[in-house]
């Protein structure tokens, strides 16, 4: 009884305390003075700075840089592609250099100037390492390579700007940047034709998680209630993975969702909605949509992040759109369709799957 009484006082309190503070935050924003003071207005950034910040202090962690330079197919494939094509003599710059290893590459196919760009404090190791292993024509340049100049175009962009989500790290932006400012006429970037996917697949059944109003009997207990409490933040949505097991396969035959050429494209060009149909040719339960991404230099020089790939490079993630789950059977057709506001902001992304056979 004495408990009862406790807690009813503990509601009566915290109910009272609620009432005071709504009251009194609805008093300040009603004065223009004391709301402007205790309400100052939030400074509005774009997907574009708000990743700018994030670059500085992210590509800073040493353990980043290790995932980088641990990944060996991501190394040789870049290794390959300076040394089949920078010429001694060029002008390089190498975007993002972070540790350096790109310049280093450059420099040591013999290239007159390299202009390594980071805005990030990693360079600071950058120049040290250069230093300790004798790297020279590197100009290390401490700056947003939006800010860089030259009065000379350069005959080489290197950059390593691929997110999972292949745009999310401004690769478009600042890559179309200095191709248009300094980037002689004929010139060359290194990778420059990327493709991302968007596959419906089915995950390996040891490893599926399914969606928690899906639970309908966790030893009796029925979760489907829980349908009426979907989450807002996009990020439930979204998993990530790095694990060759867990994709058990691709319901239909993979094709390019967009397709990505840095010498031609522009920022604008991008479709903002895609749709695509499937056919089923590997039933099963559709869990979600892969999203992964594909880099080529040459016919055989091509960095896969796909989650079937036994030689995909580790570092980059793949990403499951996740879906309510479905059944998909031999033959059937399924529509796809992705809605973007803006191709670097995965959160800005929508998509639906849905069978539509025989419509």
């Amino acid at each position: 009884m004495l408990l009862s009484s406790l807690q009813r006082f503990t509601v009566f309190l915290s109910t009272q305390v609620r009432r005071l503070g709504t009251g009194l935050g609805n008093w300040l924003v009603g004065s223009p003075r004391l709301k402007a003071w205790f309400y100052p207005p939030l400074k509005v950034e774009t997907p574009a700075e708000r990743y700018r910040q994030f670059n500085e202090y992210y590509f800073a962690d040493l353990h980043e840089q290790e995932r980088m330079l641990g990944d060996e197919p991501r190394m040789a494939f870049y290794h390959t592609a300076i040394n089949r094509h920078v010429k001694p003599g060029q002008r390089v710059i190498d975007l993002g250099t972070g540790t350096g290893i790109l310049a280093t590459y450059a420099s040591r196919c013999g290239a007159s100037q390299v202009y390594a760009i980071d805005h990030s404090t990693i360079i600071e190791h950058a120049k040290e390492l250069a230093a300790e292993n004798g790297v020279e024509n590197v100009q290390f340049e401490d700056v947003h390579s939006t800010k860089f100049h030259l009065d000379e175009p350069v005959d080489v962009i290197l950059h390593e700007q691929i997110g999972d989500f292949l745009f999310d790290e401004a690769m478009v932006p600042n890559v179309c940047d200095l191709r248009d400012r300094v980037l002689k006429k004929g010139g060359l970037i290194l990778p420059s034709q990327f493709e991302l996917f968007c596959e419906p697949v089915t995950l390996d059944d040891d490893r599926r998680i399914p969606y928690i109003w899906e639970l309908t009997d966790v030893h009796g207990v029925d979760f489907s209630s829980m349908d009426r409490s979907r989450p807002q933040n996009p990020e439930y949505y979204r998993l990530a993975s790095c694990d060759l097991g867990l994709v058990k396969h691709f319901v239909g035959d993979p094709e390019p969702l967009v397709k990505v050429d840095l010498y031609t494209i522009e920022e604008d060009t991008l479709p903002l909605t895609v749709t695509f149909t499937r056919e089923v040719k590997r039933p099963g339960i559709i869990d979600g949509l892969a999203v992964f991404m594909k880099a080529k230099v040459d016919d055989d020089l091509v960095l896969s992040s796909s989650p079937i790939d036994p030689g995909r490079a580790p570092h980059w993630g793949f990403r499951i759109l996740r879906l309510d789950q479905w059944r998909a059977e031999l033959g059937e057709t399924w529509e796809v369709s992705l809605t973007v506001k803006d191709w670097a902001d995965p959160d800005t992304w929508t998509w639906t799957c849905e069978n539509i056979t025989g419509v």
